[in-house]
């Protein structure tokens, strides 16, 4: 099923096409393969179209039946398919003006106009003048509207249902772009790899621009989702054109899902649903595996799109991917339960539940790592991010709670010094439990890097380790904003925890990789944007407890001229520049020898980070995190098939 893709079938573009006469035999279609499919594809009850037909789709059918008769009579065959077709239309005549049912695009032009077709071809309609000319009058009113943005490229959309009110000879013969579908792929091959230009999505980078187009008359609502989907992957200081749609297409989004226009057909559930996750998740914060169950929900398996006619292409709206994507979570999920009780056990194994001061948060960094390396086959990089982010998460609380002056200088004086026998050298309990963890894990992991590397990599992982670096904490005078830039990736104290879990996701990584600048500029670009997100969401506590960081830095160098809000606002953008530099590394191809992989596990924690510090401080527990963790590691999805 992934290998063939069946597109819908469209009894009624199929029409069309088999009206079209031979260049060399006018009197002969062209397309003769599709007067057979016609002959062969009419339904039992004399119509075209769905065979399993809703019952407000009837409007449809009757449209598709038309052209049908139409495509035959105009060739003169088909006479008992045809007296079928219109004995169904007729049975079916009053859906044309009811409005429950759902109406194609056009369909007060196109259904007038194959009406007059069909007068002008001598097909016995057994119509009532007077409804004819109801829906003649009703073309004339559609025609001839106020002229609104979008309206010419509607009736070009249209034109099939103008006739001979149409100058033909003066119209433009235009392809019309299909925005959503440019959109998509501008994302599609950006996001992997391809050095693509923004400049085919220019003409949309306003939103009068969008609204002169037929997808803007329409106010398709997937056009512009795709184009604020697009206007994220950003990672060039100069795109002002993506910035500008990002800014115009959230606004109608926003605008749209609060008027509730979104909700106005039946098919608009799921679009609300999706224009809500768009706008509550951007990419930049969007954790993989979250996204999967969201997707997964609303998943539509009757996926149809009414446009002129009805469309629903079988095995892109199934109910066997659904039970895939399902038993594929759930499988996974059922892995993640037993990984995260390894790391409960782990935690008390090592002693540091009994460490007090501690915040014990191993449900929170195991689902940071499950949610964004969820396979089963990076297990390996699963415990070792996890494990590690739990001894930072210690380590962090002994410098700003738990360590006493002394406790802390022997701790890095035992990091520094690292082959030393733990007991005998300890000045404290609380520092032989930290040192003992510390050490057991970084050997743990650097024995298994040799299974997955052919190479021990524990000197690498113990020199990249964050808490030599830690002493620059201790450092009590007031740092300058370049100084405190400078050292802020590297206070942030990720590299116990990306550094290690590279090495199983996959590649080989040899020594000149791992220290070539190219993975230490990505390891200080996402250390840099969790620094400064966490310096935002820390700045009112860590004020009240006489700490600096870059927001209260701000404040005090711009010698009373920058308030609070000013101040946040300014390291925003300092991170959003950051975090546009990181995705265009991580996206780069050419002249870059950091795999790939190893540059999407950076990224995936950038996506943690920025969620973590969406709305909090990281490790709060706030009812959306805890609902998130619950998603991606203990409550299984369950889909009415």
């Amino acid at each position: 099923m992934f290998d063939k893709i069946e597109l819908s079938f469209s009894p009624y573009d199929t029409a069309w096409v088999a009206m079209v006469p031979s260049l060399e035999l006018p009197q002969a279609p062209c397309f003769p393969q599709c007067i057979n499919w016609l002959l062969d594809n009419q339904v039992n009850d004399g119509s075209w179209g769905l065979h399993n037909r809703p019952s407000w789709l009837v409007k449809d059918a009757v449209l598709c039946t038309l052209a049908c008769v139409l495509a035959l009579k105009r060739w003169g065959i088909g006479e008992e398919q045809m007296n079928k077709g219109i004995q169904f239309i007729m049975s079916n005549f009053a859906s044309v003006t009811d409005e429950k049912q759902q109406t194609p695009i056009g369909f007060d032009i196109i259904f007038p106009g194959m009406i007059e077709c069909a007068q002008d071809l001598n097909l016995n309609l057994p119509l009532r003048s007077s409804d004819i000319n109801a829906m003649l009058e009703r073309r004339h009113l559609e025609l001839n509207r106020n002229y609104t943005a979008g309206r010419k490229e509607y009736l070009a959309y249209v034109s099939e249902g103008i006739g001979k009110l149409q100058d033909w000879e003066m119209g433009e013969e235009e392809i019309f772009l299909d925005l959503t579908t440019c959109a998509m792929a501008f994302r599609l091959l950006r996001l992997n790899g391809y050095d693509v230009s923004s400049d085919p999505l220019t003409q949309f980078a306003e939103d009068n621009q969008f609204c002169n187009s037929l997808k803007g008359y329409l106010k398709d609502i997937s056009a512009v989702l795709e184009l604020y989907r697009a206007s994220q992957i950003t990672i060039y200081p100069d795109e002002s054109v993506l910035e500008k749609q990002q800014f115009w297409t959230s606004h109608f989004l926003k605008q749209e899902l609060s008027s509730g226009s979104i909700h106005s057909n039946r098919f608009s559930e799921n679009d609300s649903s999706q224009v809500e996750d768009a706008l509550k998740f951007p990419y930049h914060v969007n954790l993989e595996r979250l996204a999967h169950r969201r997707n997964i929900n609303l998943y539509n398996v009757d996926n149809m799109r009414i446009l002129k006619t009805s469309y629903c292409s079988l095995n892109i709206g199934n109910e066997y991917f659904q039970k895939l994507a399902v038993d594929d979570f759930n499988i996974c999920q059922s892995m993640h339960i037993e990984e995260l009780k390894h790391l409960e056990r782990w935690v008390v194994e090592k002693r540091l539940d009994k460490l007090k001061f501690a915040r014990q948060k191993q449900t929170y960094c195991y689902f940071s790592v499950a949610a964004t390396l969820f396979s089963p086959e990076l297990s390996d990089a699963r415990m070792s991010w996890a494990k590690n982010a739990v001894l930072t998460t210690i380590v962090d609380d002994f410098y700003d709670l738990g360590g006493s002056e002394e406790e802390l200088l022997n701790l890095i004086d035992l990091l520094e010094r690292w082959d030393v026998e733990e007991g005998k050298n300890c000045c404290s309990e609380q520092v032989e439990i930290i040192f003992s963890a510390l050490r057991s894990t970084i050997c743990e992991f650097g024995d298994k890097t040799l299974t997955w590397q052919g190479r021990n990599a524990t000197s690498h992982i113990v020199e990249t380790s964050m808490f030599k670096e830690t002493k620059c904490l201790r450092n009590k005078s007031v740092p300058t904003l370049d100084e405190y830039m400078e050292n802020a990736y590297a206070s942030f104290a990720l590299g116990p925890i990306i550094f290690p879990a590279v090495y199983f996701v996959g590649p080989k990584l040899s020594e000149e990789v791992v220290r070539d600048p190219e993975f230490h500029n990505l390891y200080k670009l996402v250390s840099t944007c969790g620094r400064l997100l966490n310096d935002i969401q820390g700045f009112k506590r860590e004020s009240k407890e006489g700490k600096l960081n870059s927001v209260s830095l701000q404040m005090t160098y711009s010698d009373g001229n920058m308030t609070e809000v000013e101040a946040i606002e300014k390291i925003k953008v300092v991170i959003k520049s950051t975090r546009r530099e990181l995705l265009r590394l991580v996206l780069k191809e050419e002249g870059s020898i950091v795999p790939r992989a190893c540059k999407d596990l950076i990224w995936k924690m950038s996506k943690v980070l920025h969620l973590f510090y969406m709305n909090t401080d990281g490790f709060s527990s706030n009812v959306e995190m805890v609902k998130a963790v619950s998603e991606v590691v203990y409550e299984p999805i369950s889909v009415n098939m």
